[in-house]
């Protein structure tokens, strides 16, 4: 639950301070945003809790210390991998297969009621999947319709978008009013 609270608080304060500095909304970039906060804030239970986080795993996994800060150190990445202009669409795809591949790790520990936090078998149990699994889905969702869908219709269809600003514009490799006018007129 917490980290659904970090995501959407992170989402409504980054849309703010953007919003109030740029004059405008750019909400996927807000959600990218609110992702790479809450994966930081995710990430660190791997470290805190990390005694807690291997109960997660099944006991066919080897080297669950490892496992555990690994995915954390992923994390890490996969959040300064959102906010990188060159990377945020390669890692969205990541991301979503991450959260695919950790799946079975929360399932396992609702069916077996881990507590990761206290390190003990007194958690929320297999009615906690009724939240858990939709929450994935969502964040899955999330990250596709922040990344992959921003930029994958305008560079299937080649579409560019115009700029405009108060001193300066460009539209269609126009650089000035007089082009601008002329074109318009042909």
């Amino acid at each position: 639950m917490m980290p659904l609270f970090v995501l959407l608080s992170a989402f409504t304060i980054s849309s703010v301070i953007i919003r109030v500095f740029q004059k405008a909304f750019f909400l996927r970039l807000s959600a990218r945003i609110a992702m790479a906060v809450m994966l930081l804030f995710t990430a660190t239970g791997h470290f805190i809790y990390s005694k807690g986080m291997t109960m997660m795993l099944p006991d066919f996994i080897p080297m669950k210390e490892q496992v555990v800060w690994f995915t954390g150190i992923a994390e890490l990445l996969f959040a300064a991998g959102l906010l990188m202009p060159g990377y945020y669409r390669k890692t969205g795809w990541a991301l979503m297969a991450f959260l695919i591949i950790i799946l079975p790790a929360n399932i396992y520990a609702a069916i077996h009621q881990i507590d990761y936090q206290q390190s003990l078998t007194n958690g929320y149990g297999s009615g906690y999947l009724l939240f858990r699994i939709p929450l994935q889905l969502f964040f899955i969702f999330w990250i596709y319709t922040s990344t992959v869908k921003s930029t994958s219709r305008s560079a299937i269809s080649g579409q560019h978008q115009t700029l405009y600003t108060k001193e300066r514009f460009t539209i269609a490799g126009k650089k000035n009013a007089k082009d601008i006018k002329d074109s318009l007129k042909t």
